[in-house]
Parts: structure tokens; C-alpha cells; sequence
């Protein structure tokens, strides 16, 4: 039996050699990858035994030769023809080519670093899989040799094939970027990382699946996170990210926000946040942008919550928490400044075709952002204003947002009219609606809007106007004496 390893990353690959030597297998190497079996006391021979020639092209040629791909690709039949040295198994990794993905690399330096070879062999092997194993991962270098049956070979194979096709995808997607090319053909290589319970009801079937970058994360406590809790997470931390170099303190269920407050310090953040709405709160996510302290995680684990995100916790507080053995305790290693640009695609399947677009990252921009009315806001306002428009982004639309003193007082989102965004979020509000602010994910299409909001002695509104009734909007504000901001920015969210 014969074996064919060579590998760019080799850590651990002396742990599948030595299996296999141990079996009076026949290692066939290349380069490194037999210096480094050689130092690690493995015997190998080189590939130039076979193939007459130890490389070509400063190391670009080396696997690429009849004797090495007859003998990976010779089928059953073929096998008997002593002319051809078999191999039984093939051991490879590609080039990391996915570390330069993010990074402002010269070509030459990415081209240098397209595996070439390696995918070939890998393709090879896993089409023959039948005859030949093939071993594309680390994570199967201690694989039982003696139990490798028909399914585990396809299972094998599958592997490699799925690794190669993501490869090619990452550098397609890496040259689109750097040919200033729009990338028409999309691929989305998605590895199951776990099974989830079910989606979002009992009857529907999940899972999680990784793919071309994670969030960093632990889980502390609690169960494993269910589809919902992951939705959830992921809107809470979206919005903490807004606010990601302040204490911010946010409250999500089914993906909308309950509530989201700033404060000078993380414990009166949540205070604020969960003053503005002591109701909704039950049963939902909690993101936070500072240290979880023992006196917040006594509050905390006062009150029935699925799930609480921070970036560390005392271990106090972690003490705390963990008493109720069902609160599933998250902590959040990713800087969470990264956390809003993470994913830089949204996708929906639809009967009509799959809906592919820009994740919306879009901030307040200066040289669209103007006061449209003759009332000035105060410095505080435009401070509420800000704060307002960043939580309205991630509301559904048609979304409305009521604030002051920089935390949430009412929220409404996914109304078939914006009158009754506003109508519905001002009735939210716990204590008086006076001289609060109105955010606004989308333009007002009539002054009934406005009208409501100076019945309820709101002092100010953020939105991005661009309505044909902007001109009555604005004198409606005016005859009010409402201010009145102008972001240029629409946020709608589906």
C-alpha cells in the first residue's frame, strides 16, 4: 500500500504517517513536506524517485508528472498493470490562500500563492475515491484505516471536493475585488458546524453551518443556542455595535429591539434600558458593550432572559449567572467594532430567484446631514437624534423610534403605514412623550405623521427625507415648532 502526503500547514501530519508506516505502508513525499518527516523520524521517499526530477520552476512543479497522477487515477482494472506504481492514499492541503482575503496584498504575492498541484491531487483522488482515500483535512489525520468502508470514502471525497470548490471561489472573489470587477456569479460554500433543534417552529428542521468567517464566541452557560436565540444574538450585537466604544445596553426579541440605552457606566445603561420598557424584556436578548459586574449580573438574573452577550464578565458576576443553569451566558471575544461590517452580504431565497445584497453599513454621513426646519435643535437633540437613527436601522420597517437622554422610549416597527408607526410607538412610551424625538427609518409620505407627533409634544424628528410632500412636511414641522433633520439616509428593512 502506498501513500502520497504532501501538505503546506504540517502540524500534525506526522501523527498520520506514522500510522501508516506502522501498517508497512510506503510514504511518497515532496520537498518540505519530506524534510519534515525525515526530522521527524519518518520514513518517506521523496517524489523525484518516481518521477525523475525533484521540481521545476522554483518549486511550482512538483506533483505534476504521469507516474504521480497514473498512479492516483488507475481504476480497479487498470491497478493490475505492473507498469503503474498505485497509490492507495493521498494526503494534501492547498496553499492558504484565504489568509490574504482581508488583507491589501500585491498580486504577484497572491498568484504566488494559488495552489496548483495540490488541487489537482486532491480532485484526482477524490474522483477515484473508490480506489484511492483521500485526506483533505487535518481533522482526519487520525483516522482509523482499518474501518474506512464505502461510506466513509464518499464522505472523504466529498470533503475534498467541497474544499477544492471553495478554494477556486475564495480566489475568483479575491481577483473580482482586485480586477474592480462585479463578481456575477456567486458561491457560498456552507460546512455544517452542528444540528439545531428545529428553525424558528418545531416542524421546520435547521442547522448552523460555517462559512468563509465566524464570530469569535463562547458559550459560558446553558444550553445550546437555539435558531431564534442565533437571530436574536445576531440583532442584538448588530446594534451594540453601533455603539460599540460606549457603555450600551440593548434588549432584542424576535429580532426587533425592546429597548436600547447609553449611560456613563453598563449597570445604568441597563437601568435605563429596562426602565423604558419593563414589560417586553421578559424572555429576551441582552447585548452589552462593557464588563458584566456582579451588581448587574444580581439584576440580570433577576428577571427570565434566554440569552445575555458581553465581552467579559467578572467572575463574580460569572459566578451569579450561572446559578440559573438554563441562561445561556455568551461571551464575545470578536472586537465588537467589527461586529456591524462582519457580514458583508444578505441573502434571501426567494421563488423568484435568490435576492444577494450589500449588508447596509451605511452611517450618518456629514455632507447629507442638515437641518431642514426654521427651529434649530439643541446640541442634546442632535445627540438623541444620532443615537435614535443608528437603533430605527434595525427596526423593520416602516420603523419609528421615540427617544431622549439617549435611551429608547418607544419602538415600532413592520406597520403597513407609517401613521401607525408613529401612533403606536408614542403610546409606548411609559412616561411623557414631551420633548422627546422621532426617528424615522424612511421619509414621512404626509404631515398626518407630523401632526401626531406635535399632539404628543415631540420636539424633534430625524429622517431622511426625499418625499414629494417634503415641502408640507417641513411647514408642518414649522407651524409646530418641531426641528427637524434631513439624513439623506433611508434604512428600510424587510
Amino acid at each position: 500500500m502506498r501513500a502520497y502526503i504532501s501538505v503546506s500547514d504540517k502540524e500534525n501530519i506526522e501523527i498520520l504517517a506514522k500510522n501508516l508506516i506502522d501498517k508497512n505502508w510506503e510514504i511518497i513525499s515532496t520537498g518540505n513536506t519530506y524534510n519534515y518527516l525525515k526530522e521527524k523520524g519518518i520514513n518517506a521517499l521523496e517524489s523525484s524517485i518516481i518521477t525523475g526530477f525533484s521540481e521545476l520552476l522554483g518549486g511550482k512543479v512538483k506533483s505534476l508528472h504521469p507516474e504521480i497522477f497514473s498512479g492516483i487515477l488507475a481504476n480497479i482494472d487498470e491497478r493490475t498493470d505492473k507498469s503503474i506504481k498505485t497509490f492507495d492514499l493521498v494526503a494534501v492541503d492547498l496553499y492558504p490562500f484565504e489568509k490574504y482575503l482581508d488583507k491589501d496584498i500585491e498580486e504577484e504575492t497572491l498568484l504566488n500563492n494559488i495552489d496548483i498541484g495540490g488541487v489537482a491531487l486532491l480532485r484526482a483522488a477524490a474522483k477515484n475515491y473508490h480506489n484511492v482515500i483521500v485526506i483533505s483535512s487535518k481533522d482526519d489525520y487520525t483516522i482509523n484505516l482499518d474501518e474506512i468502508d464505502e461510506t466513509k470514502r464518499q464522505e472523504l471525497a466529498l470533503k475534498a471536493f467541497n474544499k477544492t470548490s471553495k478554494y477556486d471561489y475564495l480566489i475568483y472573489k479575491k481577483f473580482s475585488k482586485l480586477f474592480k470587477q462585479e463578481e456575477n456569479n456567486k458561491f457560498y460554500n456552507f460546512n455544517k458546524i452542528q444540528d439545531l433543534r428545529y428553525g424558528e417552529n418545531p416542524h421546520q428542521k435547521a442547522g448552523l453551518y460555517s462559512y468563509n468567517k465566524e464570530l469569535n464566541w463562547e458559550l459560558l452557560n446553558g444550553k445550546m443556542m437555539s435558531y431564534n436565540n442565533i437571530l436574536d444574538s445576531t440583532s442584538a450585537l448588530e446594534i451594540a455595535s453601533e455603539f460599540f466604544d460606549v457603555a450600551a445596553a440593548v434588549i432584542v426579541k424576535h429580532t426587533n429591539p425592546c429597548a436600547v440605552a447609553l449611560s456613563a457606566d453598563i449597570e445604568s445603561a441597563w437601568d435605563k434600558a429596562l426602565d423604558s420598557d419593563p414589560i417586553s424584556p421578559f424572555g429576551g436578548v441582552v447585548a452589552l458593550t462593557k464588563e458584566v459586574t456582579l451588581s448587574l449580573a444580581k439584576k440580570l438574573s433577576s428577571m427570565f432572559l434566554e440569552v445575555i452577550l458581553a465581552p467579559s464578565y467578572s467572575i463574580e458576576a460569572l459566578e451569579e449567572l450561572k446559578k440559573k443553569k438554563n441562561l445561556r451566558i455568551i461571551k464575545i471575544n470578536t472586537p465588537y467594532e467589527k461586529i456591524l461590517n462582519f457580514c458583508d452580504e444578505e441573502i434571501k431565497l426567494t421563488p423568484f430567484g435568490a435576492l444577494i445584497q450589500q449588508k447596509d453599513a451605511k452611517d450618518l454621513d456629514v455632507s447629507t446631514f442638515k437641518v431642514i426646519t426654521k427651529k434649530k435643535p439643541t446640541q442634546q437633540e442632535i445627540e438623541d437624534m444620532i443615537f435614535a437613527f443608528k437603533v430605527v436601522k434595525h427596526v423593520k420597517s416602516n420603523a419609528i423610534v421615540v427617544a431622549k437622554d439617549l435611551r429608547t422610549l418607544g419602538i415600532c416597527g413592520g406597520q403597513t403605514n407609517r401613521v401607525s408607526s408613529v401612533e403606536i410607538a408614542l403610546n409606548r412610551v411609559c412616561d411623557s412623550t414631551k420633548d422627546t424625538i422621532i426617528a424615522s427609518d424612511g421619509f414621512f409620505p404626509a404631515i398626518d405623521n407630523i401632526q401626531v407627533a406635535a399632539q404628543n409634544r415631540v420636539s424633534a424628528i430625524i429622517q431622511p427625507a426625499g418625499s414629494i410632500k417634503d415641502k408640507d412636511v417641513i411647514e408642518t414641522a414649522d407651524k409646530y415648532n418641531i426641528s427637524m433633520i434631513a439624513t439623506g439616509i433611508r434604512h428600510f428593512k424587510h
